[in-house]
């Protein structure tokens, strides 16, 4: 850090302290962001998980570390939640210079910062080069432990820039060395986002960037994974982006698309090494066929656009059963669990990774965590194909065929097996997802509903190919 300041923790009542001053800012604040999952109920108070202080506010900045359970009304009809954690930087100034202004949170009236301006501090290249440094030196800051991969360097001096197009974290680039994922919404336990590449990492796979540094924090018996640091693949092409891309030229993208089920398949074959896999009979099975059955249910009730074709997507399901239960078993293995193309990196050099294993941050940990049969990720990534193309209008259906027979085609070479094979499993997982996706955008995008209910259509009979 450049200045010379020991960094250190902050008792709970300077911590409650803190947080009443910044508490009415804070309750404006929070809904704007992109990455608060609380939207359309009011915040209606906060409860201090930790607070630290890794830059006291007694020069011209300071740099607080927050977790705070944030409490809002309960969804009608829903039981009292204990509300969800989230993961804040606030930075201190005097006043905010002009290039800071979207960063702005309030100015605080009083309590320990009265008088002083808050604001997020990532927009702000000082703090976040006071998160690499004490990664780079392993610091230990109040209940905060910045941990690094001893075998990996990371340079002092490194210019850091914010990432504005995240939506459910926050990135800040390191001089296009480095790209650090801070994790907004956290929670207890063993972090997928780490946990896999480092497994993946140990295996050798390359599809998938080593950790170089991550932040977690103890609190009480409670350990949080907070950010993992990872290199940055400069010059690399978002596959969402890509995608749209070479479609709006009219340029086949068949090719691109079976690299990238090559790529799957390697990353799944090496989380099979690296991780337990399970065998699913019909016992195992049936909790994952009973899921999907309630979660349609649920989405009729949501959706009436379903109704008309609910018999015809519980029949996917029940063919699953079916089919279990004369005998059939499937191996479970641990996998991406939200991949779709913009979770897809593809490198200057035409090579595919995969970022993101966080899961569907809405799903609980534990089952975010559990073994799932490697379809499941197949499965978004061909509904991801569909979505690409309903961006062209009229929608883009021969192209979007062609990069799910590639996609499969490419896997298979991999793997060994093409997922069409199991043309059973693989229209269950994909029905779960379109219906999944037909509640997500009948409640935040209603534009949208067109997309997965072109599936629901294909879906609902017997031979959806």
């Amino acid at each position: 850090m450049a200045e010379t300041v020991t960094p250190s923790g902050t008792s709970s009542d300077a911590a409650g302290t803190l947080l009443t001053s910044l508490d009415p800012l804070l309750r404006t604040w929070l809904p704007r962001q992109r990455w608060f999952a609380g939207k359309g109920r009011p915040v209606s108070g906060f409860t201090p998980v930790a607070a630290t202080e890794l830059l006291p506010p007694d020069g011209r900045l300071g740099l607080y570390h927050l977790l705070l359970r944030v409490h809002q009304p309960p969804v009608p009809g829903a039981p009292p939640e204990p509300g969800d954690c989230y993961q804040l930087l606030i930075g201190v100034r005097e006043a905010l210079p002009p290039r800071l202004a979207p960063a702005l949170i309030g100015h605080v009236a009083d309590g320990p910062l009265a008088g002083r301006t808050v604001y997020e501090a990532l927009y702000d290249p000082r703090p976040a080069e006071v998160v690499l440094e004490a990664l780079r030196t392993r610091a230990r800051v109040g209940g905060l432990r910045f941990e690094r991969d001893p075998r990996q360097e990371i340079r002092e001096g490194l210019v850091a820039r914010l990432m504005t197009a995240e939506q459910s974290n926050s990135s800040v680039v390191y001089g296009d060395t480095f790209i650090l994922k801070l994790l907004r919404r956290v929670v207890p336990g063993t972090n997928p986002d780490l946990e896999i590449p480092l497994a993946l990492t140990r295996e050798g796979c390359p599809r998938v960037p080593a950790p170089t540094a991550w932040l977690h924090a103890e609190v009480d018996a409670d350990s949080y994974v907070l950010a993992v640091l990872q290199p940055f693949v400069s010059g690399a092409a978002d596959g969402w982006e890509l995608a749209l891309r070479e479609l709006a030229k009219g340029e086949d993208f068949a090719a691109e698309a079976r690299s990238l089920g090559r790529a799957t398949a390697e990353v799944h074959t090496a989380l099979a090494r690296a991780l337990p896999t399970v065998t699913l009979g019909h016992a195992q099975l049936r909790p994952l066929v009973d899921g999907m059955t309630e979660r349609l249910a649920a989405a009729v009730q949501a959706v009436p656009a379903l109704r008309t074709y609910e018999e015809g997507l519980r029949s996917a399901y029940t063919a699953l059963d079916a089919v279990a239960a004369e005998g059939r078993t499937w191996t479970a293995q641990r996998v991406h669990g939200d991949l779709h193309l913009g979770q897809c990196l593809r490198s200057p050099s035409g090579d595919w990774s995969l970022i993101d294993f966080e899961g569907e941050p809405a799903r609980p940990l534990a089952e975010r965590r559990m073994p799932q049969p490697p379809v499941r990720d197949i499965a978004g990534m061909l509904r991801s194909f569909d979505y690409a193309a309903h961006s062209a209008s009229p929608p883009a259906h021969a192209w979007a065929r062609a990069c799910r027979a590639a996609y499969c085609s490419g896997y298979a070479e991999a793997a060994g097996r093409d997922p069409r094979s199991d043309p059973v499993l693989l229209r269950a997982y994909e029905t779960d997802k379109a219906v999944y996706e037909a509640v997500y955008e009948a409640r935040h995008r209603p534009d949208w509903l067109p997309v997965p209910l072109s599936a629901v259509r294909r879906l609902a009979t017997s031979d959806p190919t």
